[in-house]
């Protein structure tokens, strides 16, 4: 896309983003060549930002974070990690220049006690699991607490902070969170958000995508509303959840509670 062809919103992307930690620009990827499930979608998150991602199902929401953590292919646009391009970077490689991930699902070793998977978090770099085992403490005492007992004996909620922890392992500059509150009770829901916010607040900077769009809205310093693989709103927190065409698009009754 040349410059000249830059619509507004674009062009308000590219200046807004500048310097940011992390951030996408005109993605269009999906997971079989040709068939493509974002088409040209913009993001970007700065030091100490908590951004979400909202939007319907099939929006490709999920399918964003997956191509900014090298899960899924770009075929057009560019990933930028702290002013590096790692467009298409394997998840690995990823993780070693400070991203982490923590997927909606199958997320922790069942096997393994919760000591053992925060030890598998800083697998790349046994030295700092000390102190990064004090840090995931800090935020998440009741890991501490329990750190002999076995994962997959864990309720939904704290195999979740499990998950977060491990991520956080490798002291990453931006968290990736997919889904975080999905399938949980409400109480344990709450509880999610409440710990992503204390992530943030301790110097993490976030990237949330949340089935519970008003209870991110809530938390989440911005926001996008993807619609259909491509930026269809953006603006902090607070203006979407007040946006009457989000709220009635997106949001529904989920915004007046």
């Amino acid at each position: 896309m040349t410059d000249d062809a830059l619509t507004p919103e674009r062009s308000q992307h590219l200046d807004a983003a500048d310097g940011a930690v992390l951030r996408a620009d005109d993605l269009i990827a999906g997971y079989l060549p040709g068939v493509n499930i974002l088409n040209g979608a913009d993001l970007y998150c700065h030091k100490g930002e908590l951004v979400g991602i909202i939007g319907p199902n099939g929006a490709g929401k999920s399918t964003l974070l997956k191509a900014l953590f090298g899960l899924v292919k770009v075929s057009t646009g560019t990933v930028i990690l702290n002013n590096v391009d790692v467009t298409n970077e394997r998840a690995d490689k990823l993780v070693t220049a400070g991203i982490g991930f923590v997927p909606q699902t199958n997320n922790v070793f069942p096997s393994l006690t919760i000591q053992e998977n925060l030890e598998m978090g800083s697998f790349q770099r046994p030295k700092s699991f000390k102190k990064r085992f004090e840090f995931v403490g800090e935020l998440f005492p009741a890991l501490l607490d329990r750190r002999a007992q076995r994962a997959g004996s864990l309720s939904g909620g704290e195999r979740q902070m499990v998950a977060m922890g491990r991520a956080l392992m490798m002291e990453p500059s931006v968290l990736l969170l997919d889904e975080p509150s999905a399938g949980l009770s409400p109480v344990m829901q709450d509880e999610v958000f409440v710990q992503t916010r204390r992530i943030n607040r301790a110097g993490v900077s976030v990237v949330m995508v949340e089935q519970n769009a008003a209870r991110c809205l809530q938390i989440c310093d911005r926001a996008y509303v993807l619609d259909q693989g491509r930026n269809a709103y953006t603006g902090t927190g607070q203006a979407l959840a007040n946006d009457p065409k989000v709220i009635e698009l997106y949001l529904g009754t989920l915004a007046k509670h």
